[in-house]
């Protein structure tokens, strides 16, 4: 499901396959634990290998971020795919979360 990287400046973690009502709440446990124990100042999603996402999934990317800015770490998802960011859009996410087009762009925009 997921792969944690601690970086000096952020930690990645890495969303793969399909993040739904069945296995939200594990995904949900595993991001709010990387939030949790995160030593760097961001923690960044990185959704490239993310194939779906459904309301179920949505909460979970929303409780990691609460959790976030609760304790004053940044939060930011990157490589959101077109029809993924389209869910965002639509509930007006994507004014919430700060979303990068690539890990690349992320980078150029931290440097």
């Amino acid at each position: 499901m997921q792969t944690a990287t601690t970086h000096p400046n952020v930690t990645v973690v890495n969303l793969e396959g399909h993040l739904n009502a069945a296995n939200a709440e594990q995904v949900r446990h595993q991001l709010t634990s990387a939030v949790a124990t995160c030593r760097a100042p961001m923690v960044l999603v990185n959704m490239e290998k993310t194939e779906s996402l459904d309301s179920a999934g949505l909460m979970a990317l929303v409780s990691a971020l609460k959790l976030a800015q609760r304790i004053d770490i940044k939060f930011g998802l990157c490589s959101v795919s077109p029809a993924i960011r389209i869910i965002f859009e639509l509930t007006q996410l994507d004014r919430v979360f700060d979303m990068f087009e690539s890990r690349s762009a992320f980078d150029a925009a931290v440097a």
